[in-house]
């Protein structure tokens, strides 16, 4: 029932097919559907080998859940919506590429890409107020990731936030 689609197929210039899944966790968010079973009839779907899923989710157990439920099944599972990277990128046993948020691109001298004190402002007085963009410091991260093209596991990871 939520809307949108969770699942890009493609094919690279060489040939080589793979899918991206977007799924969204269910603690601390709002109705969602549940990403297991979502996962699960997408993956039925797919045959490309090399998958990686995008887990947009608050909690960081669901995230882990996720990554170990998927194991051997997708190339990676990437943590998003934190906005903080995580050190704890890896290589699941069964040849899934985990880490529980990757972070965000963006300003870093911010509260989560914000304006400091719009943050702030809300957490001392418990008062909305709208959120503006912060400028300063503009990063990106991601998660650099190996596989084997012919089974679709993963080899390796490497974290990368870029800077200025």
């Amino acid at each position: 029932g939520t809307p949108g689609y969770g699942l890009y197929e493609g094919t690279l210039p060489s040939g080589l097919a793979y899918a991206v899944l977007s799924l969204q966790g269910r603690v601390f968010m709002a109705n969602n559907e549940d990403p297991f079973r979502a996962a699960d009839k997408l993956l039925s779907q797919i045959a490309a080998k090399v998958i990686v899923v995008d887990f947009h989710a608050e909690a960081t157990s669901e995230k882990c859940a996720l990554g170990w439920y998927l194991d051997g099944r997708v190339t990676a599972v990437i943590g998003t919506h934190t906005h903080i990277p995580t050190a704890d990128d890896r290589v699941l046993n069964n040849g899934t590429a985990y880490q529980t948020d990757v972070g965000m691109s963006g300003p870093y001298d911010s509260i989560i890409g914000v304006q400091k004190e719009l943050v702030l402002e809300r957490f001392l007085t418990s008062m909305p107020s709208k959120f503006e963009a912060a400028k300063g410091d503009p990063r990106m991260a991601a998660l650099l990731i190996e596989c084997d093209p012919a089974t679709g596991h993963a080899l390796s990871t490497e974290r990368l936030l870029l800077g200025e």
